[in-house]
């Protein structure tokens, strides 16, 4: 076992893989396999959707949602709980709904091989973006 304090905020930063539950109409939960980036700074969490997708209309009927990471290992698991915000799908490639997305791409991944591609797919594609607002995260290492 280790000294150090486990921290679930730091699983979720260095996580990119992660199951995202929100909410259905019928009130159980639906779970999504998402490629989260969390921004330890501003806690928000945010998450590329594509417009039509369930957890996507979810979120528009209850914009609560919880997020789950574990460690590669599966030995460690953090759990982020929050409101949802979502941004899109933009119809202009150049309009602030895909800026939204390319910011995100940025922070989560660096520079992009081809902006102008990227920008073309996310309106094509009727990218979402979702900021979730972290109100509460727990978890725990079995290390």
């Amino acid at each position: 076992m280790s000294d150090t304090p486990f921290n679930p905020r730091a699983l979720l930063a260095e996580s990119r893989l992660g199951v995202l539950a929100t909410i259905k109409s019928d009130g159980r939960p639906q779970l999504s396999p998402v490629l989260p980036f969390y921004d330890p700074r501003a806690g928000v969490i945010y998450v590329s959707m594509t417009q039509g997708r369930a957890k996507t209309a979810n979120l528009r009927r209850d914009p609560r949602a919880t997020l789950e990471v574990t460690s590669p290992d599966g030995r460690a698991w953090a759990t982020a709980e929050g409101t949802a915000t979502l941004t899109g799908p933009g119809s202009d490639p150049n309009g602030p709904e895909v800026e939204a997305l390319v910011d995100y791409y940025r922070r989560a991944s660096g520079e992009h091989p081809d902006w102008e591609e990227y920008r073309s797919v996310m309106v094509s594609d009727r990218r979402v973006l979702m900021a979730m607002t972290v109100d509460h995260v727990y978890g725990e290492s079995l290390r």
